[in-house]
């Protein structure tokens, strides 16, 4: 029986990538480099300069009992905008960097039961090449179609990739920003009765052109400079590539309910430091609600107390008076 409804995306794009010294890997498939002759390699770490070629040789596991086949390319790497984790783009989509350098002597393999396949592949590094760090991966995606059963089949197809972290020579640039900082307050209705809380929100921008591990301390101080809060954010990306933006937010609970307060972030990594701030006013809403029913009443009383004052009675203008001219008599004699 054919299911109602099939919503098949083009693939979900899972890459798993693992701690240092071990491969990424989905349980059922692992794409590694191939080991040095001194130890086993967690990414890929290549060094060129512009119009340089590199080889290297990527490694594919299978780790189930039966024949995978995989579709192998090479992707440009950023940061998620949900939380800022490093995810690379979908084949198909436009590459600058590694996923348009990157060549691989095969672009499909199929690799037997728990067996490994290697293949080679060069990075051709142009002339002109923008200097800095280019990250992204050698990707191998299984081409399959996993509708996860149920009446309304979402469609997925599953890739995993080794992280390349390929660096141009030339001058380099660590820079970071904090932008578009905006607080969200909320308190209760009764002042006492319920707590309050901040939401810091902001966006934090590698602004230069090496992959930056950044930090973020958040401190509040109120009126006359009070220190309120000092705090090493967590949520934050573990590592921000060159160009990419990411928005952020931090819950801050108990913040204060009658103060103004300044909210500042100042973002930091190697060689490179930047603060931003923000304030806003926390009053109760119900201190809130009685101030302006008192300015409400206040200027009712005044338009009240204007339209009762008597209105001035404006009086006609007077003739200046007229003297009557003296009548010339006759003298005698005239």
């Amino acid at each position: 029986m054919r299911k109602p409804y099939v919503l098949l995306l083009p693939f979900l794009l899972c890459l798993l990538f693992a701690a240092p010294a071990e491969a990424a890997d989905n349980g059922s498939w692992s794409v590694y480099p191939v080991s040095s002759a001194v130890a086993a390699r967690p990414y890929f770490y290549v060094s060129a300069d512009p119009g340089q070629t590199v080889q290297d040789q990527v490694v594919v596991a299978n780790k189930t009992d039966r024949p995978l086949t995989f579709r192998l390319y090479a992707a440009d790497a950023y940061n998620t905008a949900r939380d800022g984790g490093f995810a690379v783009k979908s084949r198909g989509e436009r590459m600058r960097g590694v996923g348009a350098w990157a060549k691989l002597a095969r672009d499909r393999v199929t690799v037997p039961g728990g067996r490994t396949v290697t293949v080679p592949f060069t990075v051709e590094v142009p002339e002109g090449a923008e200097p800095g760090d280019h990250p992204g991966a050698i990707v191998a995606l299984d081409e399959r179609v996993d509708d996860g059963g149920g009446a309304l089949a979402l469609g997925v197809q599953r890739a995993v990739g080794a992280r390349v972290y390929l660096q141009v020579g030339g001058p380099t640039l660590p820079a970071l920003a904090v932008e578009n900082v905006h607080v969200g307050h909320h308190q209760p209705l009764v002042p006492g009765l319920g707590d309050s809380t901040a939401t810091i929100s902001y966006t934090l921008h590698n602004t230069g052109n090496v992959t930056l591990e950044p930090k973020v301390r958040l401190t509040a101080s109120g009126l006359f400079g009070r220190t309120l809060l000092t705090r090493d954010l967590k949520k934050i990306p573990s590592q921000l590539l060159p160009g990419q933006r990411v928005r952020l937010t931090e819950r801050w609970t108990h913040a204060p309910q009658l103060d103004r307060t300044r909210v500042k972030l100042t973002a930091s990594a190697e060689k490179t430091s930047e603060s931003a701030t923000a304030s806003f006013v926390a009053v109760p809403w119900l201190v809130t609600a009685l101030l302006t029913a008192a300015i409400a009443a206040g200027a009712w009383l005044l338009i009240r107390r204007r339209r009762r004052r008597p209105e001035r009675v404006r009086g006609t203008a007077r003739p200046a008076p007229t003297h009557p001219r003296p009548k010339l008599g006759r003298t005698a004699g005239g």
